[in-house]
Parts: C-alpha cells; sequence; structure tokens
C-alpha cells in the first residue's frame, strides 16, 4: 500500500510529507471462506485497506507508533484476524544520503 503522509521527527517532514509504503499480512481462519466464496465468511481485504489508510492519515513522529497504531486497529476492527504483520518503509528518507527506504516492522497477536 502507497500513502502520501506527513509522519516525522523533523518540521519539514511534518509540513512537507512524503511517501511512504505498507505491507500488510494478517493470519486468519479462511476454512469457510474457501468453501462458501462469499467475503462476509473472511476478512475483506478492501476494509483492511481503508482501515490502514485512516490510520496512516494520522501524524506521527515515529515509524513505530504508525506499525502499532496499525496493527492495534486491525485487531481491534476484526475479530477474525489472529495475528498481523506490518512493515512501515518512509522513502526516500531525509537523512543527509542516498537512502532509497528505511523501514520497521511489527507483529502483534491477540495474546499481546
Amino acid at each position: 500500500m502507497h500513502f502520501y503522509a506527513f509522519h516525522g521527527c523533523f518540521a519539514e517532514e511534518q509540513a512537507i510529507g512524503t511517501h511512504f509504503c505498507l505491507d500488510v499480512s494478517f493470519e486468519t481462519d479462511t476454512s469457510k471462506a474457501q468453501l462458501s466464496d462469499n467475503i462476509e465468511d473472511t476478512v475483506s481485504y478492501l476494509d483492511v485497506y481503508q482501515e490502514v489508510k485512516r490510520q496512516v492519515e494520522r501524524p506521527s513522529h515515529l515509524l513505530e507508533h504508525v506499525g502499532e497504531r496499525v496493527c492495534e486497529a486491525l485487531l481491534d476492527s476484526f475479530p477474525a484476524i489472529e495475528r498481523v504483520w506490518v512493515k512501515v518503509c518512509k522513502l526516500n528518507p531525509p537523512l543527509g544520503g542516498q537512502l532509497e527506504s528505511v523501514s520497521v516492522e511489527i507483529t502483534k497477536d491477540r495474546t499481546q
């Protein structure tokens, strides 16, 4: 998922924004949907995307905070999700050198 957002510790990042990429994976029991072919029997990718988008639109200083918020929101919004993995990448970070991206990965499950 690609977004333009306003995360960062520097005032310029918060004012100008930059591009972010999020990879999201989750574990859920798909056995019912495998047989029924009904979207109501699984977790809708569209609904997941919309929740991730809502979280990314809220500015944060740290990628860790964005990742934690996305994990918590998905676990809260979708009871069928048992475990979620989120990778948040900031593309072309302003660190004074040639960097493609920086990233953080967060994994959470219902027991945490």
